[in-house]
């Protein structure tokens, strides 16, 4: 993808270069545009792009935000969260887009775990006042004044939020604007020129499996290396319209949309509702009416998740007989060494499941406040908990390390129990699990939603079953339940 871009996009390592780059190469054409409007400012080219966020970015220098300073931004796709990204990059502070979706409990967890120093907030999304959330959030904001000293986020000292009637603990966004006029642009190119391709640029929150939320780290480097990539994967080409379905604050809008588009000169296309995967979540067996709703067009998108810049792999195939959770691992992305592992760290032969592990230049720098020892082995893998297994070149995805069932000394994946049930007629979808046993550790256990105007007999699927795997993966108990009972998160 790099030889057809123009020099200096080719080889931009950091978000001021990114910035101006994409600025005197494509010029007027418009970079990002808000389908269906419902706020102002719903498009902006690549020069408005750099000229917004240039203004932007001199406030915050104004406000004294330096190099490695963090700060949050509230904003769902379209033309503001590209100038607040860019702003922020664009002096070397860390950006830390926070989810529209997000509720005033889960607000307060993300900003004091994240350090915020300042935040820039969208007034409304979607329907949604995040001034008025943010109250909601932080009580103490509605009657504090411009000297934030909040207990709750103990770090952040502003808030600058477009609007009117905002409390006085808030700034109006102009008003940061108007501050950055006194900044030359002469030091504002000063200051650009020392941000480094090492220098972090965003972390990315996300809920994971822990407590709080975890902060994924990446540096301008490995995402501008890995932008130019994917624009290419994606076809993303000068003046092409890119339609952005995945949100933004996020790994997958900002990596499988707006940085590629960016690079290549594509036209950002957005809608205010965007597409999350909760109907077709990684780790469980799809139904073959659920599976039929995730075909698309090749590239077949295998394994990606945040720590990894989105997808690090891809299949030749949308399915692989006999792993239908999602495409084979034909392929890996330059960046990443691949392996899978056992509990121990050692690699396992061909054939038996192993946790797959990751090191390279586009695995994130580590997690906020957690110890690298806790997600990296001794040599630098990062720990994915994804299980997978060789099948020659070929990696197979069969099910998460948390989810595995340990059964008399035996590990049994849910994903390939669940595979065979729902190839018996009769099984619309099933859930395998393992609950606590004195004598085995943990029993293997299934819950199966029958097919509509079907009857389930399950001593005759576990004769069935019987035939398709070895004795100890298959359930010792059995539990009929309706489609409507099971959770979709």
């Amino acid at each position: 993808m790099s030889d057809n871009l123009p020099e200096p996009l080719a080889t931009a390592a950091t978000m001021p270069q990114l910035v101006r780059a994409a600025a005197a190469a494509y010029g007027e054409a418009v970079a990002i545009r808000l389908n269906g409007e419902t706020i102002p400012d719903a498009q902006a080219s690549f020069r408005e792009l750099d000229e917004r966020s240039a203004a932007l970015a001199s406030g915050l220098v104004a406000r004294g935000v330096g190099k490695g300073a963090r700060v949050g931004f509230i904003a769902g796709n379209g033309p503001f969260f590209a100038v607040a990204f860019a702003a922020i990059g664009r002096i070397g502070a860390v950006a830390v887009p926070i989810s529209t979706m997000i509720r005033a409990n889960e607000l307060v967890r993300v900003l004091r775990q994240s350090d915020v120093g300042g935040l820039i907030v969208q007034r409304r999304f979607l329907g949604n006042d995040y001034a008025t959330r943010l109250t909601e959030a932080l009580p103490a904001l509605a009657e504090s004044g411009p000297a934030l000293r909040l207990a709750a986020a103990p770090f952040l000292r502003w808030v600058a939020c477009e609007g009117e009637g905002l409390p006085e603990s808030f700034s109006t966004l102009d008003d940061l604007v108007a501050e950055g006029a006194a900044i030359p642009t002469s030091f504002l190119a000063a200051i650009e020129s020392e941000v480094h391709p090492t220098d972090q640029l965003v972390e990315i929150y996300t809920s994971g499996s822990m407590a709080l939320p975890k902060g994924v780290k990446h540096d301008h480097g490995p995402m501008l290396f890995r932008a130019r990539y994917l624009a290419g994967m994606l076809g993303a080409t000068r003046g092409k319209e890119m339609a952005a379905y995945l949100p933004m604050f996020w790994v997958g809008g900002m990596m499988m949309a707006l940085m590629p588009d960016w690079v290549a000169g594509a036209t950002t296309v957005c809608s205010e509702r965007t597409l999350s995967n909760s109907q077709v979540a990684m780790g469980s067996v799809l139904s073959a009416e659920d599976l039929a709703k995730t075909a698309g067009n090749p590239p077949w998108w295998g394994l990606g998740m945040s720590e990894t810049l989105g997808p690090y792999s891809w299949g030749d195939v949308h399915r692989a007989p006999g792993h239908p959770v999602c495409a084979p691992m034909d392929h890996f992305a330059p960046g990443y060494e691949v392996r899978t592992a056992d509990e121990a760290g050692n690699p396992v032969p061909e054939g038996t499941p192993g946790e797959v592990q990751l090191r390279g230049y586009a695995v994130t720098r580590g997690l906020h406040k957690i110890a690298r020892d806790e997600n990296f082995t001794p040599d630098g893998f990062y720990r994915t908990g994804d299980m997978g297994v060789w099948e020659g070149s070929r990696l197979h995805f069969v099910g998460r390390s948390g989810d595995m069932i340990k059964t008399a000394g035996s590990n049994v994946s849910p994903a390939e129990v669940e595979m065979e049930l729902q190839q018996i007629d009769g099984v619309h979808s099933a859930y395998v699990v393992g609950i606590p046993d004195r004598e085995r550790g943990q029993l293997v256990v299934a819950a199966i939603v029958p097919r509509e105007g079907a009857s389930l007999d399950f001593a005759a699927i576990e004769a069935e079953l019987r035939k398709r795997l070895s004795s100890y993966k298959v359930p010792r108990a059995w539990l009929a339940i309706r489609r409507d009972e099971v959770p979709l998160l």
